[in-house]
């Protein structure tokens, strides 16, 4: 733009563009300066993360139930044809009990039958326990200066 304005025109010499002046024949040369940007790993600081646990004692709360079976045999002394299926009558399960007699001839004869009766009980407890719970601690540190790497001056980054 300057050349421009003093009547002059930009032409090439030996690959470089070139100002000349047409009273004078004069050939300024044009200079530029071209910017590169280069990038390079910086340390900002150090993060270090420990995990710390910590115990604690609590009482954990659980609700117990308790059953116990009570058998009472019943004797029958009945002969049978065939066995009879083990049944729940009334909340009792009854399991007939069989055996074979030998006499002259054979017959099924129910001896006995177990009745079961089922009774439950339930109780609260309160049990001491060791409970771990973990946390992350970050600490942060700042990080130490670097030395420049070479090449990396103002000097070294214009070009003509």
């Amino acid at each position: 733009m300057l050349g421009a304005e003093l009547g002059q025109q930009p032409q090439r010499n030996a690959g470089k563009e070139c100002l000349v002046n047409p009273k004078h024949g004069d050939m300024i040369p044009v200079l530029e300066e071209r910017a590169h940007i280069r990038k390079r790993k910086v340390s900002s600081g150090r993060v270090r993360v420990r995990v710390a646990t910590r115990v604690a004692s609590e009482f954990a709360k659980a609700k117990l139930r308790e059953e116990h079976a009570e058998v009472v045999r019943v004797p029958v002394n009945r002969e049978v044809d065939k066995a009879p299926v083990i049944r729940t009558e009334n909340g009792v399960t009854i399991v007939p009990v069989l055996e074979e007699t030998l006499v002259v001839e054979k017959r099924l004869v129910l001896k006995e039958e177990l009745h079961i009766r089922r009774r439950s009980s339930s109780e609260s407890v309160q049990v001491p326990v060791q409970l771990r719970k973990q946390e992350a601690v970050i600490e942060k540190t700042k990080a130490q200066r670097q030395p420049k790497a070479p090449g990396h001056s103002k000097q070294n980054r214009r070009r003509r």
